[in-house]
């Protein structure tokens, strides 16, 4: 079986000791997920943001708060495992100046200058080992495949899992699975649990018995080359 890590959840981005920027995410498809690959015999190690859920107690959480902390943790654990589902929703922003007090009012606008913060999944994309696998999430209000087929590639994915901002905080989503060449795999819709059962099915199927097929070729082969005569 596969060792499979899942981000879930959001990132927060400070202004000042007590407001933030984020955004909807609740962590129930990352749950979802991992359960769905738990039942499958996988282990699972959840790097998390923020959120008020509770995740399977046979997972592995590793807690972070920041898109920062999300990338550092990931670059850790992510080449000890075999695989990444990246469904979290990290903070795509974050202010160039924290505040190291309580923002006060002035009767005037406050105006935030913003800069991106470090794209996770392409980070790790850009390192990862031939024997490893990566699926990722795209959320996209307009163009959706187009975008969805552009981050897959940008990113180095396998797969990506195209869903709506309807997915946020809601217990049920509608998604698309798209494969490196832009061909629809499959749709699902329903509660995030029968979805992300969808999902694990097809990774199952495309990604980790393919993967373990080749490296037990591999060991087959190393195996006969060092035989002795």
């Amino acid at each position: 079986m596969a060792r499979i890590m899942i981000t879930s959840g959001p990132t927060r981005q400070y202004l000042d000791p007590v407001r933030y920027l984020t955004n909807g995410s609740s962590g129930r498809m990352g749950r979802s997920l991992a359960q769905a690959a738990l039942d499958l015999g996988h282990d699972v190690v959840i790097i998390s943001g923020p959120v008020e859920i509770d995740y399977p107690a046979r997972a592995e959480i590793v807690p972070v708060v920041s898109t920062e902390e999300l990338l550092d943790a990931c670059q850790r654990v992510f080449p000890g495992c075999d695989g990444l589902i990246a469904a979290a929703a990290p903070c795509d922003y974050r202010p160039i100046r924290v505040a190291s007090q309580k923002i006060a009012k002035t009767g005037n606008p406050l105006v935030l200058q913003l800069i991106e913060t470090p794209d996770v999944v392409a980070t790790l994309g850009a390192t990862r080992r031939p024997d490893q696998w990566m699926v990722g999430f795209a959320l996209e209000t307009e163009d959706q495949r187009l975008r969805a087929l552009v981050k897959l590639e940008k990113k180095s994915c396998d797969l990506m899992i195209l869903n709506g901002p309807e997915a946020m905080n809601s217990r049920r989503n509608q998604v698309e699975i798209i494969e490196r060449n832009g061909s629809l795999i499959d749709a699902l819709a329903g509660p995030k649990e029968e979805v992300a059962r969808g999902i694990l099915h097809v990774i199952h199927k495309r990604l980790i018995t393919p993967f373990q097929s080749d490296f037990q070729r591999s060991v087959n082969l190393a195996s006969i080359v060092s035989r002795p005569r």
